[in-house]
């Protein structure tokens, strides 16, 4: 299957499941980044090459992506009322 055919695939579930275009976008680039990483064994220079962003972006997005677990695993730990 063609990367298109893939991708409009996706996008039909993700429309069925009511998941909102920046939703959608925010998750695309930070499993994108993910995996960039991990071809580049978390290089971030070469990373961001690949990618062709300024490894200063590329910098700042993981440490926001990093934040944002964080977040959610303390939310997790807490004891719900």
């Amino acid at each position: 299957m063609q990367i298109r055919a893939r991708l409009e695939a996706i996008i039909e579930e993700m429309l069925d499941g009511q998941i909102m275009l920046d939703e959608a976008l925010a998750e695309f680039e930070k499993l994108y980044i993910q995996k960039a990483l991990a071809r580049n064994n978390n290089h971030l220079s070469r990373t961001a090459a690949v990618l062709g962003i300024h490894r200063n972006t590329l910098a700042k997005r993981v440490a926001t992506y990093r934040a944002q677990e964080r977040a959610l695993a303390a939310a997790s730990r807490r004891p719900r009322k």
